[in-house]
């Protein structure tokens, strides 16, 4: 009889045990995970410019030396030092008495070899009609003739020297010959200057735009001729495909200008020195932030791909077999699609083949998925970490229960 009850016991024991498996198989099914989100992108395509960074020195657009023409002492300078001077501006007079007495004298000459011309003209009109008459000689009309001739010599001597003299004295108010911004003066009140040794008095500075030299390797050249792409430095004269060649440059405090630049001169040779052709830009610098001589990291653009693909570098896998990239199909569905790559850039990659237009990949979460899985897709940054977190609390809330 207890043997009997003992089974019984066994019995219900086990279909209590039967009962209790079920049901917890059957919350499991309830509790099975949903697919995981992951952060998703469309494939598209835009232009992609490749910059060759190199270091460059800034030097003034134009940089005119002021000299002195004439000899004398200086007696004024009429600008502040460093100012802005314009074009015609006085900024130096000279002594000007000695050229003012020249002046002066050849006028004097001037008038005299003109009386002296009337006259002569005077006694070549009175001898003509008495020589037609036989009551002058040859020789009378010929000296006459001869006098007129060298008084109109010497009143065009005279001329010349009344307006070399006049010029003479022009020069000695020395001007600005352009706009710009004049450089200390490297002479006083009083400093006797002129052609010789004391001739550079200053120079005038157009700083907007101002230039930027550098050199270019011939490798980087070569790199951008050969590839599929659009080189700037072929079209400084030509530019078929609608590219401007440009020039971003950055400050002395890393920040970057505001303003980019365009190429004003490729050298024709390459210096055998070095491998490299010097190239020049032209940088618009209307606040006068860039100074003359000083020098500056240099980004010139040397390539541009157009329309090609460009994902994320996060976004990108690589082994062995090579690299590949996580699509999504239509049905949420996760394919591995093996890519070839091209160009790296900051945090981007060229995708040169592999991957099409509008197909969608994704960007965040690759470490959670595996090729034929189904995931939940999220176009944008936000919407992903606010499905994380669902996620996280659906789990949380799972875990308490």
């Amino acid at each position: 009889m207890q043997t009997l009850i003992c089974r019984a016991k066994e019995q219900h024991y086990l279909f209590f045990l039967i009962i209790l498996f079920f049901q917890v198989a059957c919350g499991e099914k309830k509790q099975t995970p949903p697919p995981p989100v992951v952060a998703v992108d469309s494939v598209a395509t835009r232009d992609v410019e490749i910059f060759g960074d190199y270091v460059g020195r800034t030097e003034a657009s134009l940089n005119v030396e002021i000299r002195a023409r004439v000899d004398g002492f200086l007696e004024e300078r009429l600008f502040q030092e460093g100012s802005y001077v314009r074009k015609g501006q006085v900024l130096y007079v000279i002594d000007q008495r000695p050229y003012l007495a020249s002046v002066n004298q050849f006028k004097a000459s001037l008038n005299q070899s003109e009386v002296e011309k009337q006259k002569a003209r005077r006694d070549v009109a009175r001898l003509k009609p008495l020589y037609e008459q036989n009551a002058a000689s040859q020789l009378d009309l010929d000296n006459a003739q001869s006098a007129l001739e060298s008084a109109e010599a010497r009143y065009m001597m005279n001329e010349a020297q009344l307006k070399q003299s006049q010029l003479e004295l022009e020069y000695t108010k020395i001007q600005s010959p352009l706009d710009g911004y004049i450089s200390k003066s490297n002479v006083d009140i009083g400093t006797l200057v002129g052609p010789g040794s004391n001739s550079l008095l200053a120079s005038v500075l157009q700083l907007d735009p101002v230039r930027v030299n550098f050199n270019i390797s011939v490798i980087d050249y070569l790199n951008a001729q050969r590839k599929k792409a659009t080189s700037s430095l072929s079209q400084i004269s030509d530019s078929t495909r609608g590219w401007t060649p440009k020039v971003k440059i950055t400050l002395p405090d890393n920040s970057e200008y505001n303003y980019d630049g365009r190429l004003n001169f490729v050298e024709p040779k390459v210096n055998p020195k070095t491998g490299t052709f010097e190239v020049q830009a032209l940088v618009p610098n209307p606040d006068r932030i860039i100074l003359p001589g000083q020098f500056t990291k240099v980004s010139l653009l040397l390539q541009v791909y157009e329309d090609v693909v460009v994902i994320p570098r996060k976004a990108l896998l690589i082994e062995d077999g090579g690299a590949y990239v996580f699509i999504v199909r239509k049905d949420n569905t996760v394919e591995r699609r093996m890519v070839e790559t091209g160009t790296e850039l900051d945090q981007e990659v060229l995708i040169t083949r592999g991957l099409w237009e509008h197909e969608v990949y994704i960007k965040e979460g690759i470490h959670k998925v595996v090729p034929g899985q189904k995931v939940k897709a999220v176009h944008s940054f936000e919407a992903f970490e606010e499905a994380l977190q669902n996620e996280q609390d659906s789990i949380a809330e799972g875990g308490d229960q």
